[in-house]
């Protein structure tokens, strides 16, 4: 009988550290996002969001390794969205094309990641990312991610050159990160999403079609 209760609760222990890991990540990032959207991103100090969310700032450092991160691991699921479109895409269906439905489908479903989401809690994320330059330089080697994995699956399923891939990883995730901001900028200075969706759908056809058109139809000087 005790060899069996002992089995089972070397069984059991891996995933009893994993809830309890999750638990403290997830400790961790709300401690920290309550006191930046209260006090302003550079006015907390890691030592004040460890002791907020009782914890050690060696035990925070290992879970998020710089200050920013406290912040951005929100966007975490989303750094490599973009290159699982593209390999999920039904056959036939062209990677821009996918990516094209995926981003209007964000829009319909109100997704915090098109920046189209007007709940308080995500507007006022929002707008602390916007007017704190630090956390838009970590965006930038987010979106740098982004822009490798892209291209890797542009490379490996649609037999796409290496620059062509790069370039188009570029200008495609820069896109998705333009239209997001344009949202995002205009829903934390008070605009609701629904009075934005009209908007932030023409605004999403316009960049994809220049994108299908390879900018041919980029207008000419004065006209």
């Amino acid at each position: 009988m005790r060899l069996t209760a002992t089995v089972d609760a070397v069984t059991e222990q891996p995933g009893l550290r994993e809830r309890k890991k999750r638990r403290t990540h997830a400790a961790i990032s709300e401690a920290a996002i309550a006191l930046f959207l209260e006090r302003g991103f550079d006015q907390v100090s890691v030592a004040q969001v460890a002791e907020a969310a009782e914890v050690s700032k060696r035990t925070l450092f290992a879970y998020f390794p710089a200050k920013e991160d406290l912040v951005v691991h929100r966007f975490a699921d989303h750094e490599t969205e973009s290159a699982r479109v593209v390999r999920a895409r039904p056959e036939r269906m062209t990677p821009l094309a996918a990516l094209r439905g995926h981003f209007l489908d964000g829009l319909r479903r109100r997704d915090p990641f098109s920046g189209l989401n007007d709940r308080p809690d995500i507007r006022a994320l929002f707008r602390m990312i916007l007017e704190t330059p630090a956390l838009i330089v970590r965006l930038e080697r987010f979106r740098s991610t982004g822009e490798r994995t892209l291209a890797e699956a542009l490379r490996e399923t649609a037999d796409t050159p290496d620059l062509t891939a790069r370039l188009a990883a570029a200008q495609i995730v820069a896109v998705h990160w333009t239209l997001a901001l344009d949202n995002a900028t205009r829903l934390a200075s008070g605009e609701t999403a629904d009075e934005r969706y009209p908007g932030a759908v023409s605004d999403a056809e316009h960049a994809f079609a220049l994108l299908e058109n390879g900018l041919r139809r980029l207008p000419r000087c004065g006209s």
